[in-house]
């Protein structure tokens, strides 16, 4: 069964394997376009997932106000 939702660190996991395959000088370069395109997509995909963990974080701290409150951050 495949996972149609990876994590956040599934896709970077894979993206690191991804970079380690095509500093392999002896890639077809087929196959190097094919994982540069996965690539692509798997970084998209992990910008997606960054920009919504954000957000949560976001909607968690912000107040009534609309202000954030980060104090609890730095200490």
């Amino acid at each position: 069964m495949t996972n149609r939702n990876p994590s956040f660190q599934q896709e970077i996991e894979r993206l690191e394997a991804i970079v380690r395959s095509l500093e392999d000088e002896d890639l077809e370069l087929d196959t190097a376009l094919e994982l540069f395109e996965e690539g692509v997509a798997r970084l998209k995909s992990a910008r997606a997932l960054l920009r919504q963990g954000e957000l949560k974080v976001k909607t968690v701290l912000q107040n009534s106000d609309g202000t954030l409150d980060t104090a609890d951050l730095d200490g």
